[in-house]
């Protein structure tokens, strides 16, 4: 999708849309806008359902303070126009009260970014604005002044989060991101002490953004391809609509007849994913023109390993990744579509996808398809793009039902016997 070509009314519909269908935002709350090159800021109105926003509802405020549409602007609209004038390389603002932020801005906390690896370098730093009353100047002096250090993700006392970007998309991504790492340190909190990266494990990862591989230009595509495209790009969507991805994180691919293989493009938004963007990769060789993802090598590893596999799935679901952020192991053993579907699940250490891909690849034998890295990601492996998709999903609602039950009582594992029971009669 080209973003840039969408009108900024456009652009602030799309995104409203995505924030509220997310729950990351009520009826009433949050507020979004944009600086066109005219220096104009469009701006959602006030008292107007964030559920059923129309196009002509979106208000634009001209330099010299003119409202042009049929509502008034937001009425917090004064801290967006503070923070334009205070950050002249922001042209995009979001402010929204996801529940998990909220958390954190009622216990005067910041999120910690150091959890994963990319988490960081797309917040940046995270600023906090001392409280005032919404919509009064006050605030807004109080949020652009954080803003004019330099900091983008600024939280709000007792409020929750505000957001800027060069345009809406990365102030999205940025805004989400630190969404995810809120929820992802609540949920750690819930069954241990979270560990944090350390200066020498994010150095590790420096410097690998685009993966060394050749270039070609395929003669054609088959109508094998043809399919695995479409049916990974409905995966993919499904995978970011129920959370298991972000705009930012997530990686599926899917072996081909002849060895090659279709993988996620890097750097691309999963939200918006067309069978066009996804890179096929064919021996050490890409796509012409597209970037696959930086953990090409590890899939492509995988599959020269192991002829049972046909799909790999790299993710961060929020659930599962408590357990990789914590010295707390997922255990599998809780009803028997978790065991059926999960088996084993190693931890490996945080490094394994960057300097042992061999080791790492090696360890996706039929009795281990899912492995969780140390603050890192959870690689899932299937016979197909179905299998796959619903080893992640069980995974992440198995994860979801341990961390709800640490407060009714102790967890009772499914027994010696009723294991082999299982492994008889699914022949596992």
């Amino acid at each position: 999708m080209r973003c840039d070509l969408l009108h900024p009314a456009d652009q602030i519909l799309l995104m409203m849309d995505r924030i509220y269908g997310y729950g990351m935002t009520t009826t009433s709350g949050g507020n979004l806008s944009i600086l066109d090159e005219q220096n104009q800021i469009w701006i959602t109105p006030a008292g107007v359902d964030k559920g059923a926003l129309t196009r002509s509802d979106i208000v634009c405020v001209k330099p010299d303070g003119t409202v042009v549409g049929h509502h008034r602007p937001s009425s917090e609209f004064p801290f967006h126009r503070l923070i334009y004038d205070a950050r002249p390389d922001l042209r995009a603002v979001v402010h929204a009260h996801p529940p998990a932020l909220v958390s954190f801005s009622i216990v005067r906390r910041i999120p910690d970014t150091r959890l994963l690896p990319n988490e960081r370098q797309i917040c940046g730093e995270i600023g906090m604005a001392e409280y005032a009353l919404p919509g009064s100047r006050e605030l807004g002096e109080n949020i652009a002044a954080v803003f004019k250090r330099g900091i983008d993700s600024v939280m709000l006392e007792n409020h929750g989060v505000v957001v800027g970007g060069t345009d809406l998309f990365q102030a999205f991504q940025r805004f989400e991101t630190l969404d995810f790492c809120a929820r992802l340190e609540i949920n750690a909190r819930r069954i241990g002490a979270p560990a944090l990266l350390s200066d020498e494990q994010f150095r590790a990862i420096e410097g690998g953004d685009e993966p060394e591989l050749g270039e070609f230009v395929p003669e054609s595509y088959g109508t094998e391809e043809l399919a695995i495209r479409r049916d990974m790009c409905t995966l993919i969507k499904r995978s970011y609509d129920q959370r298991l991805f972000t705009s930012t994180q997530g990686t599926f691919s899917h072996r081909l007849a002849d060895g090659s293989f279709v993988i996620t493009p890097y750097g691309a938004d999963r939200k918006y994913l067309e069978p066009e963007d996804l890179v096929r990769v064919e021996g050490g060789a890409a796509e012409a023109g597209k970037t696959p993802s930086r953990s090409v090598h590890l899939h492509r590893r995988i599959y020269e390993l192991h002829p049972h596999i046909d799909s790999v799935i790299i993710a961060h679901p929020p659930n599962v990744m408590a357990f990789a952020v914590t010295d707390r192991t997922l255990d599998s053993r809780t009803i028997p579509e978790s065991y059926i579907l999960m088996r084993q699940t190693p931890k490996l250490p945080f490094d394994a996808v960057y300097r042992d891909t061999e080791g790492t690849a090696a360890r996706f034998t039929k009795d281990t398809p899912i492995a969780i890295v140390e603050n890192n990601c959870v690689i899932v492996t299937g016979q197909n793009l179905l299998n796959a998709f619903d080893r992640l999903e069980v995974a992440e609602y198995s994860a979801k039902a341990i961390l709800s039950a640490g407060c009714l009582g102790d967890i009772a594992h499914i027994g010696p016997e009723q294991i082999r029971d299982l492994e008889i009669a699914f022949k596992l």
